[in-house]
């Protein structure tokens, strides 16, 4: 094994992933069992985890773990991290990828229900996630939390306001939790810029819109799913062993 392998190596870990049956969550899944993590695959839709550890499992030789749950709905995540420990014994790095961000013709067409469930899932579910999991990982040795922001949070768009304002908050959680479960728990943000996933299709399909929309960003181009696993692995990694509160931006340089 060569140093930089050393560096991300996940042997013996358990990584949870929510969202993680697609896009940026399924890619950061497969690419932690590469590197030797068992993992549990989370998401709304059971089946869709099922497949997608079915396919971890013959690709990697790894654990992994499907898990039915909905990120917004506080009762039901002390399950999740129960349900990790019940099944591997451990918890060691927790990526808080769910979220969403519907679609509206109109600020004034926001309903009180659209707003509450974009920030119950993108925000009130992972800060209790984090706790319930940052709390346990403490008592056992230690771990490390990645909350999946958006550049969104810092360049917000009338069309996303509820989901950068959710998204903003959770970049401040980052920050209070790195103090609060540190030193044995690392805390960070994978801010992320616009990716080639089912979030953004209709951006995908009109590619002068598209080409507008990335003109300003220094690779003038969407990022592939497979370009979140290089920062994802630093911050659930010995890696990033002195990173904690901090912002790691992938966003193909938006200005």
């Amino acid at each position: 094994m060569g140093y930089a392998d050393e560096l991300f190596d996940l042997t013996g870990r358990v990584v949870v992933v929510t969202g993680g049956s697609r896009g940026l969550g399924r890619a950061m899944a497969f690419a932690a069992a590469r590197c030797g993590a068992d993992v549990v695959v989370a998401s709304r839709r059971y089946d869709a985890c099922r497949a997608v550890c079915q396919e971890i499992e013959k690709e990697t030789g790894r654990s992994a773990f499907p898990y039915g749950v909905h990120v917004g709905r506080w009762d039901q995540l002390p399950g999740l991290v129960d349900g990790t420990h019940d099944r591997f014994g451990r918890l060691d790095a927790l990526i808080n990828n769910a979220g969403m961000s519907p679609v509206y013709d109109d600020l004034t067409a926001v309903t009180e229900k659209m707003f509450d469930a974009v920030v119950g899932l993108n925000l009130k579910g992972p800060f209790r996630l984090s706790v319930l999991a940052g709390k346990r990982m403490a008592e056992t040795g230690g771990g490390a939390i990645v909350n999946v922001s958006s550049t969104g949070s810092v360049r917000p768009r009338p069309s996303i306001v509820p989901y950068a304002a959710a998204k903003a908050g959770l970049n401040a959680v980052t920050v209070g939790l790195a103090q609060e479960l540190g030193p044995a728990v690392r805390v960070n943000t994978l801010m992320c810029g616009p990716f080639a996933t089912g979030a953004t299709r209709g951006w995908q399909e009109n590619p002068g819109q598209l080409a507008e929309g990335v003109r300003p960003h220094a690779l003038r181009r969407i990022g592939d799913p497979a370009e979140i696993v290089g920062g994802a692995l630093y911050l659930i990694s010995d890696a990033s062993s002195y990173t904690s509160g901090a912002t790691l931006r992938v966003d193909g340089g938006m200005p």
